[in-house]
């Protein structure tokens, strides 16, 4: 996996920090406080100059809020999200919609589907936060990759590859609430990339799908297990 100065880091669960060949910090569905798979020198978010947002569950969207206060990164999210992220605070919100593309910083962010729910646990009640997606983001440096955010397989997953060509894909395995590994190697067939990487397993108990699985059913690809807090690109 060449990642041509990209820096990547797996916080647990589906949260990544990514540091950009030009010096940006892109926080991806930042849940870090809470996390128990996150490792403790990586709670205190040091800088985040965009963050992306997949949907409005808590494990994705917990310290988005407190995030944009401390660091006032660009927050991007599909409309309905980024109003609620304003009315809570955050001064700089770049809402967009599936199949829209946009520049954020130095780097090209695509708005995708995502097959899941989404509302947001604001108080005792649960508001509408618009429909979950994921992101295709393209680096200055030609690397492009895939964070799926919280999914189950879809045969238009066969357009994005078509259209992006990711090399690089983040796909939740776990199970439950997302696609498990039979389901992630399906998609695996659909998006054909160079590697992927899982997320969004062991962090709870009923989150039962594994790396090894996903390795098992697809034999011959790049599958790479990340441990939280170790940097890929470094």
């Amino acid at each position: 996996m060449n990642l041509n100065g990209v820096k990547l880091t797996w916080l647990g669960h589906a949260t990544f920090r990514i540091e950009t060949p030009g010096g940006k910090t892109v926080l991806v569905d930042p849940w870090v406080t809470g996390n128990p798979m996150c490792p403790e020198k990586d709670k205190d978010v040091k800088k985040a100059d965009v963050m992306l947002c997949t949907h409005g569950h808590f494990d994705h969207i917990a310290d988005a809020v407190e995030i944009a206060k401390k660091h006032n990164p660009v927050v991007v999210g599909i409309y309905e999200l980024c109003v609620w992220m304003e009315k809570k605070g955050a001064k700089q919100t770049s809402p967009m919609n599936k199949g829209g593309t946009q520049t954020v910083g130095d780097i090209k962010v695509t708005m995708v589907h995502a097959d899941h729910s989404c509302g947001i646990q604001d108080g005792d009640q649960i508001i509408y936060g618009g429909e979950a997606c994921g992101y295709v983001i393209e680096f200055e440096n030609g690397v492009k990759v895939y964070h799926a955010g919280d999914t189950n397989v879809f045969g238009d997953m066969a357009i994005i590859r078509e259209l992006y060509a990711p090399e690089i894909v983040m796909l939740p395995i776990g199970d439950h609430f997302t696609m498990g590994p039979r389901e992630a190697a399906y998609a695996c067939n659909l998006l054909k990339p160079k590697t992927v990487i899982p997320m969004h397993f062991d962090t709870f108990p009923v989150l039962t799908g594994s790396p090894a699985e996903l390795h098992r059913l697809s034999p011959g690809l790049d599958v790479v297990t990340m441990k939280p807090g170790v940097t890929l690109g470094i």
